[in-house]
């Protein structure tokens, strides 16, 4: 005697293997990096895990700067770079949004309704038959995550989704430290140019004494002319200056979302406020850096689209269900004897594709020991960063201490050489070396000030964005 499987115990079987099932595929587990218990260029820190949850606070405003406080809150909402990161990361949530779905029976509703005519050649000279006909049905697909190839691929689509966090955090930190770099860059130039101006009157009133000796026979004409040469070629690198200026001003104003012809930042004087790194700084700082979060997540998705290729191997279940009617009247349609019901459980599994899953599978075993090696390899490079920047940090304070000692003996120097000139005790090339010294040595003051601040937002960016969690 043939036994038959009822539908209703056909679905309670599917259920049940459905939730008997497991995930196919390693499980998640953080590359490991080397082991470093201190950086080299500061003592008092320690290593750290990569991570990316704290938060990093306005930075800028360590820089005591109102305008570059309010440049720096328009990237966060104006430049198009950050929007595109921040679209990208909606998008990266509807897709999981997607995925997620998938884990969930589909319902389809479907309804029709026709009109036939059939025609006849009998004898009886009939014009044939018309008749009407309606359908109204509902019907649910699933497929069961048995092997788990759905749940990964919500995971993998997770994943991703807190990568694009992370590219978002980068897009904005790289925004903003790029703006920082820029306007303290523009303010220094205002600072060499009001140097250059001064020096310019210095350097008029030195050719106008020349010019009167040269009249009263005191000085020979190289003299004039090696002074009219000096100031022709301050003029020019102020005018340089200008062009400098001018091309920052255009890039600050692109990065705040302007058309460089609508915005301007007048001048105004520097103030070259250095923020000093706090002693002992931990380096658990590191977590934040958005570039090691956004790594690791990729090698988290790598990981789950392993999970997925393996689950080729293993048969898909559907399940598909129906229940509707059809009558050739509307008012007959929904009694029980036009009603019509199925549900079914199918499997479908490939028996040979000549390795084209084996293949698949070594992709992605691949592609998630490249991720793991982009992983380490930007935690090495983040290490990397913060050293040299601590480096350039220290070294360039002793710099900007000798480069002050440099610049007041210059300026002794050029005014002790001047005064030597007016009594005609030396002759005028002198002057001319003595003043192109002292010249040089006050813009190399303000440099080496100014590589001090720009040093100091590398180091912020390179530590995630801040030296102090909850900044």
């Amino acid at each position: 005697m043939r036994s038959t499987l009822h539908p209703c115990k056909l679905l309670v079987a599917a259920l049940a293997l459905a939730l008997g099932g497991c995930a196919v595929g390693p499980d998640y587990q953080r590359p490991t990096t080397l082991a470093v218990s201190a950086f080299k260029e500061a003592e008092g820190w320690v290593a750290a895990a990569p991570a990316d949850a704290l938060e990093r606070g306005p930075w800028w405003l360590l820089f005591g700067d109102p305008v570059l406080d309010g440049l720096a809150a328009r990237v966060e909402v104006l430049n198009q770079n950050v929007a595109a990161a921040v679209a990208a990361y909606a998008q990266a949530r509807a897709v999981v949004r997607e995925q997620r779905a998938s884990l969930f029976p589909t319902v389809t509703l479907d309804g029709g309704a026709n009109r036939s005519h059939s025609s006849s050649s009998s004898a009886t000279g009939s014009g044939g038959r018309t008749g009407n006909s309606y359908q109204l049905s509902m019907g649910a697909s699933w497929e069961p995550d048995v092997w788990g190839r759905l749940g990964r691929a919500v995971g993998s689509s997770s994943a991703s989704a807190q990568a694009s966090a992370a590219d978002l955090a980068s897009a904005r930190l790289s925004a903003q430290g790029e703006l920082a770099i820029n306007y303290l860059t523009l303010r220094q130039l205002d600072a060499q140019k009001a140097l250059l101006e001064s020096t310019l009157t210095g350097y008029q009133r030195t050719l106008e004494i020349t010019q009167n000796r040269y009249r009263a026979g005191i000085a020979a004409k190289t003299d004039v002319l090696q002074a009219q040469t000096q100031l022709a070629n301050a003029q020019a690198d102020d005018a340089g200056l200008v062009r400098q200026r001018a091309q920052l001003e255009h890039a600050i104003a692109v990065l705040v979302g302007e058309a460089p012809g609508n915005f301007s930042l007048p001048s105004a004087d520097w103030k070259p406020v250095v923020p000093e790194v706090p002693v002992g700084v931990p380096s658990t700082l590191l977590q934040r850096r958005p570039d090691i979060a956004s790594a690791e997540r990729g090698v988290a998705v790598a990981n789950e689209q392993i999970g997925i290729a393996r689950a080729a191997y293993y048969p898909s279940l559907p399940l598909g269900a129906s229940y509707g009617f059809g009558a050739s009247r509307v008012a007959d349609l929904f009694s029980a004897s036009s009603s019509v019901w199925s549900l079914g459980l199918s499997a479908a599994q490939t028996l040979f594709n000549a390795g084209a899953t084996r293949a698949r599978v070594e992709g992605s075993e691949a592609a998630h020991a490249q991720a793991v090696a982009r992983y380490r390899q930007t935690v090495l490079t983040a290490f990397q960063g913060v050293e040299d920047q601590l480096a350039a940090t220290r070294v360039l304070l002793a710099q900007q201490d000798l480069r002050r000692q440099a610049s007041e003996a210059a300026d002794q120097v050029e005014q002790q050489v001047l005064n030597r000139y007016r009594s005609g005790q030396v002759s005028y090339t002198e002057v001319i070396t003595a003043q192109a010294t002292a010249l040089n040595a006050r813009r190399a003051l303000v440099q080496a000030m100014a590589d001090r601040q720009t040093t100091a937002v590398a180091l912020i960016q390179s530590l995630g964005g801040g030296w102090q969690a909850g900044q």
